[in-house]
């Protein structure tokens, strides 16, 4: 493929990315990234600067449960948190701005219940993924992953346990 093809394609993507933003009304846009967080998961990895940059990233894991409009730009996230010994729901509120139709989460030395203050990140979601930077205090580094959808909780009973439902 030459270069005139892939300057073509490019300046195509440029024109025709800005129409599905501008399709949409803000209260459209936002019903839509309310839908689309509810129950997820987000399943990745996040890096420290302190590390090599040749170090494997650690995994993370945010479980969502709500992702609700407040007022303004604030949003409530409503998420599982797990750090160290501490593991609780909790309602979030962050600043959310959009790039077009990306939202991108922007908190800035916040203080987290549970966790402390000093948390500042910026988050972008984007087509079933995640990635950001993050910054607790002198400690920061990137994030990355997928965004999942939560699978059905089912009863305790394992497949082998249950009969088979008759058909009258």
């Amino acid at each position: 493929m030459s270069i005139r093809h892939i300057s073509a394609g490019l300046i195509t993507l440029v024109l025709i990315a800005p129409v599905h933003a501008a399709d949409q009304s803000p209260d459209q846009r936002d019903q839509e990234f309310s839908e689309r967080m509810a129950k997820t998961v987000l399943v990745g990895a996040f890096t420290m600067d302190s590390q090599k940059l040749d170090a494997a990233p650690q995994e993370e894991r945010y479980e969502i449960t709500s992702v609700q409009k407040s007022s303004g730009n604030i949003w409530v996230f409503t998420a599982r948190v797990k750090y160290l010994n501490f593991d609780a729901m909790l309602p979030i509120p962050v600043p959310v701005e959009w790039a077009g139709d990306t939202p991108v989460v922007t908190l800035t030395d916040a203080r987290l219940p549970g966790l402390g203050e000093g948390f500042s990140c910026r988050v972008i979601f984007h087509d079933g993924r995640y990635a950001g930077t993050w910054q607790h205090g002198k400690v920061g580094g990137h994030m990355f992953g997928r965004i999942e959808k939560q699978k059905e909780k089912t009863s305790d009973l394992r497949d082998s346990d249950r009969t088979p439902a008759s058909s009258d």
